[in-house]
């Protein structure tokens, strides 16, 4: 059953890609979710660069609750990260993965601290 599923979401992903490129101006958001954790990168297609990147698994990261909370802090951690570096506009990459739950949580944290997508 899983490898269906993942095949599935590879099938998603390899169109979602099709279709959206971060660049220098408007780099990519790509969301990972793991059953332990979920993964934000922020990546530059051109240079083939990760910019910035946060983890709800990082040391830095404290935040408690359930998965969903969590995914919030670390979509308004990596949008922070962002404006750090100077980044305030993204094209949101969900990696084949619903717009559903810790996705859009993520997102949703991303927005609250300022990313635009």
């Amino acid at each position: 059953m899983a490898g269906i599923k993942l095949s599935r979401r590879e099938r998603i992903k390899k169109g979602i890609r099709k279709r959206l490129t971060g660049s220098a101006e408007r780099p990519r958001l790509s969301v990972y979710r793991s059953n332990k954790g979920i993964y934000a990168q922020i990546i530059d297609d051109t240079d083939g660069k990760t910019l910035v990147s946060a983890s709800s698994l990082a040391k830095d990261f404290s935040a408690t609750g359930t998965k969903i909370d969590q995914s919030k802090e670390v979509g308004k951690l990596v949008a922070e990260k962002a404006l750090a570096a100077g980044i305030n506009q993204v094209v949101f990459d969900r990696n084949g993965y619903l717009y559903h739950g810790r996705v859009k949580s993520l997102a949703e944290g991303a927005r609250e601290a300022g990313l635009t997508f």
